[in-house]
């Protein structure tokens, strides 16, 4: 034990001394847009609930009124409540396709998706800029992982066209349909052409899309009109539902396969009642949310707008997802503090979660956002720009 002991703690100094270490912190009321840590309120730039709809009061009546707190198992030992048959369809309906399953969340369903679908006999082709849980999910499948550059089609065709010369059973693309960290989106109707030259298919990860996108808050794919050439959507319920959980959406048989493949469904305990029944109002409320989309998209837009135009590094975002890059760890760490110490919390994003030399601020607008709120939050991030040098 003594040499684990020893194992850890360097493993821990390193993280220390690159400025990557993670601490938690108690932070109240933290889906909201003004949220309380230490015994100071401060501005929420930092939560993914898009649309504010974490406390809105009938996805809490929702989850009052449901008879049992918890579930006893996995669907396939005992089954499940008809509210989640029901779900199922709407989300399907929703979605325009033959059929819908709901994971526990989204890491899991991306997981389950990969790992089912693909094996050592497959490749699979992923932007590098992939959420984490996508990265796994083909690590776990075995399948020959190709990663193209960042929204380049140029190399995932190149790539598309070394993998045709092999004997591969099975072609996936697979992309994040809005990037978590840089907050532009996947060119989906150029991926589809090359899908369709290379006999492909296609599985787009919708989490930060649906709800903030799209007619009746579909998504990216629908918003461009495309959804039917996509073979499997994945989208969450942490996120713009404001709940949690995750779905797939795809055809009927596709996601019979599923139920009988994909370990990280069979093997884990379904979503309790109280939050199929939050799920099932937010799908109801997030239908009628137009004029929720138009304000985060037009708050977004003013946000970015602004910081771009004092010279921030704004990658090439275009969502309610905007990031400062700034490069160095430890400069990322001290702008967020020094932002906090005005009332505002944007967390620093380090390594590995974005590459090397790229730590950034990333800040999620919410439309529950109130107008001076956005102002004060652009006036200390304008401040403490220029008194650390980080405005190119």
């Amino acid at each position: 034990m003594k040499n684990w002991e020893l194992e850890v703690n360097n493993e821990l100094h390193q993280l220390a001394d690159k400025d990557l270490m993670r601490e938690l912190k108690i932070t109240l009321h933290a889906a909201n847009s003004v949220c309380m840590r230490d015994g100071k309120k401060l501005l929420n730039f930092s939560s993914n609930n898009y649309l504010g709809l974490a406390k809105h009061p009938l996805l809490i009546q929702a989850m009052q009124k449901a008879e049992e707190a918890g579930s006893p198992s996995s669907r396939l030992l005992v089954g499940h409540e008809d509210a989640t048959h029901y779900l199922e369809e709407q989300l399907a309906k929703w979605q325009q396709a033959e059929s819908a399953l709901v994971f526990s969340n989204g890491y899991m369903a991306n997981l389950g998706v990969l790992s089912a679908f693909l094996n050592s006999r497959d490749a699979v082709f992923s932007d590098q800029f992939n959420h984490a849980s996508i990265v796994d999910g083909i690590r776990l499948s075995g399948a020959r992982s190709f990663r193209y550059r960042h929204n380049n089609m140029n190399h995932l065709e190149s790539l598309l066209q070394r993998a045709s010369k092999k004997n591969y059973r099975r072609k996936l693309i697979v992309t994040d349909a809005v990037f978590s960290m840089d907050g532009d989106i996947a060119p989906l109707r150029e991926i589809i052409l090359l899908k369709e030259k290379y006999g492909a298919a296609l599985f787009v990860d919708e989490a930060h899309s649906v709800g903030t996108m799209g007619p009746l808050g579909r998504g990216l794919a629908h918003h461009l009109g495309i959804a039917d050439q996509v073979d499997l959507h994945m989208g969450t319920f942490s996120k713009a539902f404001g709940v949690y959980g995750a779905y797939v959406t795809a055809k009927k048989d596709w996601i019979r396969y599923l139920i009988n493949t994909s370990r990280s469904f069979i093997y884990t305990t379904a979503l309790p009642p109280c939050i199929i029944a939050a799920i099932i109002q937010s799908l109801k409320v997030i239908q009628k949310s137009d004029k929720s989309r138009h304000l985060l998209h037009r708050k977004s837009m003013e946000f970015r707008s602004e910081l771009t135009k004092y010279g921030f590094d704004t990658a090439n975002s275009s969502t309610q997802i905007v990031p400062i890059v700034i490069g160095d760890s430890f400069q990322a760490l001290t702008f967020s503090q020094k932002l906090m110490e005005k009332g505002v919390l944007a967390v620093a994003i380090r390594p590995p979660t974005v590459p090397v030399d790229g730590a950034r601020l990333r800040f999620s607008l919410m439309s529950s956002h109130r107008e001076e709120d956005i102002q004060k939050a652009i006036k200390s991030i304008i401040q403490i720009g220029n008194e650390y040098g980080v405005i190119r």
